[in-house]
């Protein structure tokens, strides 16, 4: 059935109208030299048959065009309390800040893995990593039927036009990266597979043609290119020259900031706008609360048996002492306010092309991270600073008195799309396990979530354990298992003796890694023990200083903590065979 942006009735079928019609619908699939030799005899016949459809069962029903616009911008490694408008005093964030009086900010939300490819596919699904099953360990990709009930497809089999602009860190289908299947899936593309770093032209072709050099320049000059009645910006893969009018549209802008892939590799250039230059460089900047430098460390906050720190990847050596600690968050900063001004941009470009008001905003991050806090660095832990995030929804049609509304209740990650598909009007695949938050935004709902879980199955030589994590808007209980990893340290070593590429070495993943991966998934459900568990009051220690487990004045608390546990990680697993594809070194895959 063709699909526009209203009912078609029997006025429309003129042979005008039908030609354009078909040159909409059906341009995507086949060249312009094709479309317009057509035998004017099928055009006819065409004609016909719609004609008869109006005739004999009313108009062709299509989507209303009152349908809202999306525009979904996704932070890298944010942790909640980085803006003015959930804490932070220093970083100027004045756009977000608007954003979020105009709109709700959620200041419970998290993301159910902290760590960038699971909690990415995680968003863009609706499913739980234990579900869909692809993280940088588990040697797969997406496969094609699983993508088809991603929010994107969904959104652009109903009508939608879609834009993807920079960082994709999901592999999907067969080849994963570089299978071209994500670049099909929309109607705009114009994104790097894996990190694209400060400095994007150095790294992928695609970016080679933007004004900019630094990374969310290029990224805000494509969405105001997608959003503009022209596209001009040279590499951007698309199927039509211009944004259709008549079209709802959907824009996913995947940042990779203020990831330290990013932030590590700020130069200073001559090209640099200025914030990346001097901004914050006079203010004195505060270590994080709980900073603890390694060579201060005297009670690692988890056993050195579990938490291997010595295996970490030397990326996250920053946090060791106060002064490059304070050096990358200096950096991290600039980064957000960057981030700042490109949201104030994209929404001066919304008024502009005059579709701010049918145009519903969100704002979120992936994870977050540490910044030597208890001595830790990095993510891939189930702590409050890796899967606490901020999350703004702005719905400019939503009531007066819902605008700056702070909403406490549980959310999470995988819930977005759901929200988003409620608001389209289109329904939620059954694969979805996310819940639309509609309901709390517009603010005549209650809470869709008791308890949040979330998850580490991210376990390499790298030395992070798996883990598992439940909680209620109080109390959070942790679990964790058995890390029996080979240390990176040693394959290192060997990798120098031999003349081995030690990227190769740490980041190739082989065809037994599947089976090891869907081990850590599984062996929970098939009743494997923790070997360390933690107990946290989130409500009255935010920072999770002191660990309850051992307290037997907590034990009703802990008990009902672990029915929720278990009835949780039941849900997250699903049921079936993950839809995945092998994607592993010894069939050509590139660490992403």
């Amino acid at each position: 059935m063709l699909e526009s942006s209203g009912d078609l009735t029997c006025s429309d079928l003129s042979r005008s109208n039908l030609s354009a019609i078909d040159t909409e619908a059906f341009g995507r699939y086949y060249p312009m030299d094709v479309l317009n030799s057509m035998n004017q005899k099928i055009v006819s016949v065409l004609t016909l048959a719609i004609a008869l459809v109006c005739i004999l069962g009313g108009p062709v029903k299509a989507q209303p065009n009152d349908r809202p616009n999306f525009v979904f911008v996704l932070t890298d490694d944010q942790s909640y309390g980085m803006m003015g408008c959930d804490g932070n005093e220093v970083t100027k964030t004045p756009h977000l800040d608007q954003l979020a009086r105009d709109g709700v900010y959620f200041d419970r939300a998290y993301v159910t893995s902290a760590i960038c490819t699971p909690s990415r596919i995680s968003i863009l699904l609706s499913q739980f990593e234990r579900k869909h099953g692809v993280n940088f360990n588990s040697g797969t990709s997406v496969a094609p039927q699983a993508w088809a009930k991603s929010y994107p497809v969904m959104m652009r089999e109903h009508g939608y036009y879609t834009g993807y602009v920079g960082k994709n860190h999901a592999p999907i289908g067969d080849g994963g990266y570089t299978s071209g299947l994500m670049e099909k899936s929309f109607d705009y593309f114009y994104a790097g597979h894996g990190h694209i770093k400060f400095y994007p032209k150095d790294l992928h072709e695609i970016f080679k043609h933007a004004e900019a050099d630094t990374q969310v320049e290029i990224v805000g000059e494509s969405a105001t290119d997608f959003l503009s009645d022209q596209h001009r910006l040279e590499g951007a893969i698309r199927f039509l020259e211009s944004r259709p009018s008549g079209k709802p549209f959907c824009l996913s802008i995947c940042l990779n900031l203020p990831h330290d892939a990013g932030t590590s590799t700020m130069q200073m250039r001559q090209s640099d706008d200025e914030i990346y230059k001097s901004l914050y460089r006079d203010v004195e900047i505060p270590l994080p609360d709980h900073y603890v430098a390694k060579e201060d460390i005297k009670n690692p906050k988890l056993p050195p048996d579990l938490l291997k720190t010595k295996e970490r990847q030397t990326g996250y050596d920053w946090v060791d002492n106060p002064e490059t600690c304070i050096e990358r968050i200096t950096r991290q900063m600039q980064a957000l306010t960057g981030i700042d001004r490109m949201v104030g941009d994209i929404r001066e470009k919304l008024a502009k092309e005059g579709v701010d008001q049918n145009t519903i905003i969100v704002f979120s991050s992936d994870h977050g991270q540490f910044q030597g806090q208890h001595g830790l660095g990095g993510k891939a832990l189930c702590y409050e600073q890796t899967t606490h995030v901020p999350m703004i929804v702005f719905d400019p049609k939503a009531p007066h008195a819902e605008s700056g509304r702070r909403i406490s209740d549980l959310v999470q990650s995988i819930d977005i799309a759901p929200t988003m598909l409620d608001y389209a009007g289109i329904d939620a695949p059954i694969e979805f396990q996310g819940k639309s938050l509609r309901g709390l935004i517009d603010g005549n709902a209650g809470p869709v979530h008791e308890f949040i879980f979330t998850e580490n199955l991210w376990s390499t030589h790298f030395g992070n354990p798996r883990i598992e994590a439940v909680q209620d808007k109080r109390w959070k209980y942790i679990r964790y298992y058995k890390n029996d990893t080979f240390p990176a340290s040693e394959k290192i070593l060997v990798a120098k003796q031999l003349n081995i590429p030690v990227g190769k070495m740490l980041y190739n993943v082989h065809d037994d890694g599947i089976a090891v991966y869907r081990h850590y998934v599984e062996s929970p459900l098939q009743g494997e023990e923790p070997v360390y568990e933690e107990l946290y009051d989130i409500e009255n220690d935010p920072a999770e200083v002191n660990n309850l487990i051992d307290q037997d004045q907590h034990s009703e608390v802990l008990e009902r903590l672990k029915a929720a546990w278990k009835q949780k990680l039941i849900e997250a697993r699903g049921t079936g065979v993950p839809k995945v594809i092998r994607y592993t070194a010894d069939n050509g895959a590139k660490p992403g």
